[in-house]
């Protein structure tokens, strides 16, 4: 798996030998980031116009399973190690980062337009998605007799890689149905230009490549990050509630931050929206499918009214905005964000969670 080519003996190794080089693992890692953050998005436009396909649709599928692979693998090879809180709360945790920190932070940095037919639909299917999630861990505290003995089941995570498959169907067959969000000079170039297939194939690979620099840029900084905050003296409930879930959602960060910088805020919006739901089909979805998780106090308390909070709110700029997102909802978006990390630290020192 992924998350195990570098393992944490690794940069144990490295902390108590040469523990200035973290600094300089970290400063690699996200210069790695941000190169393969942008090969991607760049490689993501061009394969949209090349299928004809809208940028939002493949930054809601393509791009999105590219960069939530790190929180698949991080969360799963920590429920395979016996740590089933640090599987659920990083899938949650990034859900809130994704939408409250990284979609804020650019509709602070410019406006966001707003496509009503994505995200009429898109849009509803997040919102859906994390109401399911705390709907299944409510059932489970039901069944459980309390908040205590609430387990996510094996065949609870399977029905969520069904969906998942569900919902890559659904979008690809959403893009067919608005085939006119593609410019006409990109239809006109895909029907007059020779090396259609050549580009098509070069722009997948490209991408795949892209991805797989962030993805690894990502394990990188998590693991230098980790460890500095060991060596420091940062306790480990912070560390998991939110260093683990910041970083995973770090590709998203970079990515969203490309997109914007390059003009597409259209695939910036669907990276994150994409991301959203499928932390909750594919992390969720595959940490519990590996095995059963047990669901901390924390999650009910704090983690799944934070997630519900973000998304109930985004649900409702989309519901009051004519074409676009202002900036002072990002701000309020952000402050939510800000506001969670606090109680998570101030609630994690105190030991109450």
């Amino acid at each position: 798996m992924l998350a195990d080519l570098i393992p944490e003996s690794f940069f144990s190794g490295i902390e108590q030998q040469w523990p200035w080089a973290l600094w300089l693992l970290a400063a690699g890692a996200i210069a790695l980031l941000v190169f393969g953050a942008d090969r991607a998005v760049t490689a993501a436009v061009r394969l949209a116009s090349a299928l004809g396909l809208s940028k939002i649709i493949i930054g809601a599928t393509v791009v999105s399973l590219g960069t939530t692979s790190p929180e698949a693998f991080t969360s799963v090879t920590a429920a395979f190690q016996g740590k089933p809180g640090l599987a659920l709360g990083n899938g949650i945790g990034s859900i809130i980062c994704d939408t409250g920190l990284i979609f804020g932070l650019c509709c602070c940095i410019k406006p966001l337009p707003l496509d009503r037919f994505v995200l009429n639909r898109h849009g509803w299917l997040q919102l859906g998605s994390g109401a399911l999630l705390t709907g299944v861990a409510l059932v489970a505290a039901l069944w459980a007799g309390g908040f205590e003995g609430a387990m996510i089941s094996r065949w609870v995570g399977v029905a969520l890689l069904v969906l998942l498959v569900g919902y890559m169907a659904v979008s690809v067959h959403w893009a067919r149905q608005r085939p006119e969000i593609v410019p006409d000079e990109a239809a006109a170039g895909r029907a007059t230009q020779p090396g259609l297939a050549k580009q098509t194939l070069w722009s997948l690979v490209v991408l795949v490549v892209g991805l797989a620099m962030v993805i690894l840029g990502s394990n990188v900084l998590v693991g230098s990050a980790s460890a500095l905050c060991l060596r420091y003296g940062v306790p480990q409930s912070i560390l998991a509630a939110t260093l683990v879930a910041f970083g995973t959602s770090l590709p998203e960060l970079v990515t969203a931050i490309a997109s914007l910088a390059k003009g597409h805020a259209d695939l910036l919006i669907g990276n994150v929206i994409g991301a959203d739901i499928l932390n909750v089909l594919f992390v969720v979805g595959a940490s519990a499918a590996a095995t059963p998780l047990k669901i901390d106090r924390e999650v009910f308390y704090l983690l799944l009214p934070v997630m519900m909070l973000v998304l109930i709110l985004l649900r409702v700029f989309i519901f009051t905005n004519r074409d676009r997102f202002p900036r002072w909802q990002g701000a309020v978006l952000v402050a939510v964000y800000v506001a969670y990390v606090a109680a998570v630290v101030h609630f994690g020192v105190a030991g109450t969670l």
